[in-house]
C-alpha cells in the first residue's frame, strides 16, 4: 500500500471526471495484479522428445548376448 501523504495520482491537463480516474485506477490495479500472478506452469515434456530414447540398452552376458547387441532394442 501507498503510505506517502497527499495525492498518489493527480490529472495535468484537462478536466477529468471521477468515474476517468477511476476507470484509470482500476486499469493500473488490474495491469499490477496481473504481473504478481506466477507464471504458467510448462506441461511435461513428450517421451517423443526424449533423447535418452537413442541410446543404446546395456547388454548382460548371456547365451545370446551376442544377438542383442547389433540389434536395435
Amino acid at each position: 500500500m501507498v503510505t506517502a501523504p497527499g495525492p498518489v495520482l493527480r490529472v495535468i491537463r484537462g478536466d477529468a471526471t471521477p468515474e476517468e480516474i477511476a476507470a484509470v485506477v482500476a486499469a493500473l490495479l488490474s495491469r499490477a495484479a496481473a504481473s504478481d500472478a506466477p507464471p504458467p506452469a510448462r506441461p511435461a515434456p513428450s517421451a517423443w522428445s526424449d533423447r535418452a530414447r537413442l541410446l543404446r540398452r546395456p547388454v548382460h552376458p548371456a547365451p545370446d548376448a551376442w544377438r542383442r547387441s547389433a540389434l536395435p532394442g
